[in-house]
């Protein structure tokens, strides 16, 4: 079966943990989807061409709609394939913000003692492209010294994951896996492909471990693989079904039409620039052009995201 203008093409790399986070929502879903690699460090001409610059993975496309973030990437999925839904057990928005916690507290303490534990993982090129990323040295010394300390936050935040699980219920919202599971989960796999020491503290907690291994479990839906050149056909080949839409509760009165510019506001903060087309509390849509892909309309989530009007 090929790709098309229909298809789930996720851009990823397989040690990615974020891409992790989404390859479990796919399999929480079920869903059919092509594995289009990326290269792990710069350059990446491919997807830049689709993004405009942005370079973090993953990013999702579908046709010449191109979604940056794995939030803003969930959330299509979500209104795509509304069942089952992320939202398990009583969740119904709580689930984000423990996404944001595990996708930058959680995250920077599993960093911390991957980087800092012994195991040589970065190699010169990958420091100075990790140096670029987040505009500050990638301290390897710094992260050996300040291991044992974040090893000691990461216990402290497994033990949250261990008392939510103490009733014996099977995934953090209850008896189906949702949003929760996959943002917490990526983490312990990040933790697992590279860090021994990390690990041995994962393990210390039984509840957490069983957990992990039925989220494991879960699989990642049906995966196929698309090569870049043909991802980047299908975009050309296609329109965006974005529609153009005013949000009347922009608190800086954005409107489709405005040239605006968007950014991450954490690391990685590659400017994106082009047309609004359309905009919420929870996202925003831009339309550009690159000569390799045609017309695209690039999506951002807002929560993590600076909008600026040019």
């Amino acid at each position: 079966m090929a790709a098309n203008a229909q298809s789930i093409i996720l851009h990823q790399y397989d040690i990615s943990p974020f891409s992790e986070k989404v390859r479990v929502v796919l399999g929480i879903k079920g869903l059919d989807w092509f594995a289009c690699d990326e290269p792990v460090i710069m350059p990446k001409p491919e997807l830049t061409a689709l993004t405009g610059g942005y370079r973090k993975i993953p990013v999702m496309q579908i046709g010449a709609d191109i979604y940056c973030d794995s939030q803003i990437i969930i959330r299509e999925l979500e209104r795509r394939f509304p069942s089952p839904s992320i939202h398990a057990g009583s969740d119904n928005g709580t689930g984000w913000g423990i996404a944001m916690w595990t996708d930058r507290v959680l995250f920077q303490a599993a960093v911390a003692i991957i980087f800092g534990g012994g195991t040589p993982l970065a190699d010169e090129a990958f420091i100075k492209d990790r140096e670029k990323l987040t505009g500050r040295p990638f301290d390897i010394e710094g992260m050996k010294a300040a291991a044992p300390m974040m090893a000691e936050q990461f216990r402290a935040q497994l033990g949250w994951l261990e008392e939510q699980l103490s009733d014996g219920r099977a995934f953090l919202p209850g008896d189906n896996p949702g949003l929760a599971d996959a943002s917490a989960f990526y983490n312990l796999a990040f933790v697992r492909w590279t860090s021994p020491n990390g690990v041995k503290l994962i393990e210390s907690f039984p509840g957490v471990a069983a957990w992990e291994k039925r989220v494991a479990g879960i699989g990642h839906g049906n995966r196929q693989e698309v090569s870049r050149e043909d991802a980047l056909d299908i975009a050309k080949a296609t329109a965006s079904t974005e529609k153009a839409n005013a949000d009347p509760g922009e608190p800086n009165g954005l409107k489709p039409g405005d040239t605006v510019t968007v950014m991450a506001d954490d690391y990685g903060r590659d400017p994106v620039s082009g047309e609004l087309v359309s905009s919420s509390a929870q996202h925003i849509a831009l339309k550009r052009n690159d000569p390799r892909v045609g017309d695209v309309v690039v999506h951002f989530p807002r929560a993590g995201f600076l909008v600026m009007k040019s």
